[in-house]
């Protein structure tokens, strides 16, 4: 029979294997999903969720990925929609403390990477106020999905050397971005939520001088069975949208055009959707 000692040394082992906190501390993974496809998952992501008692996820996150959560894990749905229902910010970092601090292992997952349009700072912050530990989990945004989707990279020599990744509205409407810069040839930008400000963007950078016929390509879905591809041209992207049923999220690369290896045309509004 171990003595006093034993008993002890057995109990601060096992301490020490929980992290050090006890039973009772909670902790939170700011895990990014990646687009959709689960195969892009990183082995931190896939890890941080088997790991999870609680997961609190975007309204873009894909069956596939939330399919690999554990079943004992109790999974809330956290979603925004641009223009449209969602969750209040103030009540997703409420729920993401109140879990924590009741000893869960709470995963955050976001779509994509988390530190690309995911309003993590606010969360971060929430759980600094109420002593929550945390970590950052990154993934692929869509944009490096996007464009592997399309035959492309995002930089190249001799074309651009650098790349802007804008949102097309944040909280005060439509974003706006330095146009004059985008508008020179060349310059290549992944556009985050820009199908409700196709015609302001498409706008501002024709105004600024940009050539109407710069390359424009939007993809739905990127990365899962049912992403859309469709090329087209800075003058037709309005049309092109609005022409368009969209029913997932859509990224929009300006500056860039599907490989024509790639591309088997079909007419939508004089855009071409390139099979994927």
């Amino acid at each position: 029979m171990p003595g006093p000692i034993g008993y002890i040394s057995r109990i601060l082992r096992a301490l020490f294997a929980a992290g050090g906190h006890g039973a009772t501390a909670g902790r939170v993974d700011f895990v990014g999903a990646g687009p959709g496809d689960a195969d892009l998952l990183t082995l931190g992501a896939l890890r941080a969720l088997e790991a999870a008692d609680v997961v609190i996820h975007d309204r873009l996150i894909s069956a596939q990925v939330l399919a690999l959560c554990p079943a004992r894990a109790t999974r809330i749905s956290a979603g925004k929609k641009g223009f449209g229902p969602s969750v209040a910010q103030g009540d997703i970092n409420g729920m993401i403390t109140d879990h924590a601090l009741r000893g869960a292992r709470v995963v955050r997952l976001k779509s994509g990477d988390p530190t690309v349009f995911g309003r993590l700072d606010e969360e971060i912050d929430a759980c600094d106020a109420a002593g929550v530990a945390w970590r950052i989990v990154p993934g692929i945004t869509a944009a490096s999905a996007g464009v592997a989707a399309i035959g492309q990279s995002l930089t190249k020599r001799s074309r651009n050397s650098s790349v802007r990744m804008i949102t097309g509205h944040d909280m005060a409407g439509f974003a706006e971005h330095d146009w004059r810069a985008l508008a020179r040839e060349g310059e290549v930008a992944a556009i985050y939520m820009g199908t409700r400000s196709a015609r302001f963007v498409q706008g501002r950078l024709m105004m600024h001088g940009a050539d109407p016929d710069t390359a424009v390509t939007l993809i739905e879905n990127a990365s899962r069975p049912d992403q859309r591809v469709i090329g087209a041209r800075l003058a037709d992207l309005a049309d092109t949208v609005e022409g368009t049923a969209f029913s997932g999220p859509v990224l929009t690369f300006y500056g860039l055009r599907p490989r024509d290896a790639l591309a088997v045309p079909s007419e939508i509004t004089g855009a071409k959707e390139v099979a994927s």
